[in-house]
């Protein structure tokens, strides 16, 4: 079995201004598809045929696991933005404002680990145990590495959003966490439902 692109689940247009249709063109159609490409050229006759992403990225290492984990990170990123505002669900809210104090406090400290993170990377919202927390990992890594549930994540990589903001992160951090969270996909990750379809590329 081989991986494939996985469509956006909206048109490259629909942001507007907060992610351009170059910004997909390039991030999607061209950096996204790439990691997929040497991905299975990297499986292609091996043990690893057939497996899942998340199967692969669990057992691999080096080039396989930094390929395999980059098409998973950005499915799921894909999933995490809407173009239309959403509101956060009910339930998740309270989850935010228990563990960070208000939604705006939980704004604030991921986007102080999304522009603080060194370089490349994600930022994320993960569920450790029963605990909500937020991390950024390095180039490719991923909470599927880690045992951690991913509830949201943001591509810091320079990729994401050069094109859009240059070298202003911060702007292109604040942009989406206000704008553009699907909070509906991140409310069906806290209850186990949402975080498989990144798996299905």
């Amino acid at each position: 079995m081989s991986f494939a692109l996985p469509p956006l689940p909206y048109d490259k247009t629909a942001f507007g201004d907060l992610i351009s249709e170059e910004t997909f063109n390039y991030h999607h159609g061209k950096h996204h598809n790439a990691y997929v490409g040497k991905t299975n050229d990297a499986i292609a006759g091996t043990d690893h045929a057939g497996k899942s992403l998340s199967e692969i990225i669990k057992l691999s290492e080096g080039g396989l696991f930094n390929n395999a984990a980059q098409v998973w990170n950005h499915s799921f990123y894909w999933l995490c933005l809407s173009p239309e505002k959403k509101d956060i669900p009910a339930a998740l809210q309270g989850r935010l404002e228990s563990t960070f104090g208000s939604v705006e406090e939980f704004k604030a400290q991921f986007k102080a680990e999304a522009v603080g993170h060194f370089a490349s990377g994600w930022a994320w919202l993960v569920l450790d145990g029963d605990d909500l927390k937020i991390t950024s990992y390095h180039d490719a890594d991923s909470p599927v590495a880690h045992g951690v549930e991913p509830l949201l994540t943001l591509d810091v990589w320079e990729h994401a959003y050069y094109l859009d903001y240059q070298n202003a992160r911060p702007d292109y951090v604040s942009a989406l966490l206000d704008n553009a969270i699907d909070w509906d996909f991140v409310a069906l990750n806290l209850d186990g439902q949402g975080v498989s379809r990144a798996d299905q590329a």
